[in-house]
């Protein structure tokens, strides 16, 4: 029984080297009838077709510097509709026009309305059931309660950033503060307004709390448009420059407790500024 069962054994053996003999076989003759066919296939991609007319390519239309890139069409449109906002180019209440900003930015509508849902999201578009969007109107009470939170947390900020600031970034700081100067000396407001803006960022970045500057990056977004309103009045843009050189002077001095309380408040004054413009509008259409 024992030699039985060793015989069925050493034939089982033979036929599984057998087989995988001619496996192997087989595996290198398919091998070798692939590599001629991707050979064969190279030649034929190789060799310029001789059939047919060549395809024509579409010349690219170069109609003014409004006119999207394909890649990311929604999001372009959108910083691009979102500075119109802030701006005023695209003014509070005003209805959005699809077919009018959509020949002027060279899109179509599907990117235009991604876009406008994202801006919506953001605050500044108003989307209403069974009507076109429009340009979200300035509420005084929202405006109020955007700018309370955000000057207490530039002040806590503004605080730390007093006892953390590198040298370097206190000079980046001034070199900052002499060129939003020289814009504002040229009458030069979206210039004025942009490092203006890199001047808060810088102060948020200043006092190394990623928390703080996550909470600031949200509500500053928000408050973007209001700011820039608020500097439509040279009153205001006078005051700006003049707290502005507090704010640096408390912070080059290592004055956290001034520091804060010199930010929170200019940015309280902006909200005030904002209110009274928006109080001046009303009355003068009334």
């Amino acid at each position: 029984m024992i030699f039985c069962m060793l015989n069925t054994i050493y034939s089982k053996r033979l036929f599984l080297r057998q087989n995988v003999a001619i496996i192997a076989a087989l595996g290198a003759l398919i091998a070798a009838r692939l590599r001629a066919r991707i050979a064969k296939g190279t030649e034929r991609m190789d060799t310029p077709r001789k059939r047919g007319r060549p395809r024509k390519l579409r010349p690219v239309e170069n109609s003014g510097t409004e006119r999207l890139s394909r890649a990311g069409l929604h999001a372009q449109a959108g910083r691009q509709l979102r500075e119109m906002i802030v701006t005023g180019a695209l003014a509070p209440g005003a209805p959005i026009v699809e077919a009018d900003l959509c020949a002027r930015l060279g899109i179509s509508r599907t990117p235009l309305r991604e876009a406008v849902k994202m801006l919506a999201a953001q605050g500044l578009v108003e989307l209403r059931p069974n009507r076109s969007a429009r340009i979200a109107p300035f509420d005084a009470t929202h405006i109020t309660e955007l700018f309370e939170a955000l000057s207490n947390v530039e002040r806590i900020a503004a605080e730390y950033a007093a006892e953390r600031l590198s040298a370097r970034e206190l000079a980046q700081l001034r070199d900052l503060q002499e060129t939003m100067e020289a814009h504002y000396r040229a009458g030069d407001l979206a210039a004025y307004f942009a490092v203006n803006q890199a001047i808060h960022s810088a102060i948020l970045a200043g006092a190394h709390n990623a928390t703080l500057v996550e909470m600031h990056g949200w509500l500053f977004a928000r408050a973007e448009r209001a700011r820039y309103f608020a500097l439509g009045t040279h009153a205001r843009w006078v005051e700006s420059i003049e707290e502005h050189r507090a704010i640096l002077a408390a912070l080059e001095a290592r004055q956290s407790d001034t520091a804060g309380r010199l930010l929170a408040a200019h940015v309280m004054h902006t909200s005030t500024g904002v209110l009274a413009r928006l109080a001046a509008s009303a009355g003068a259409a009334a």
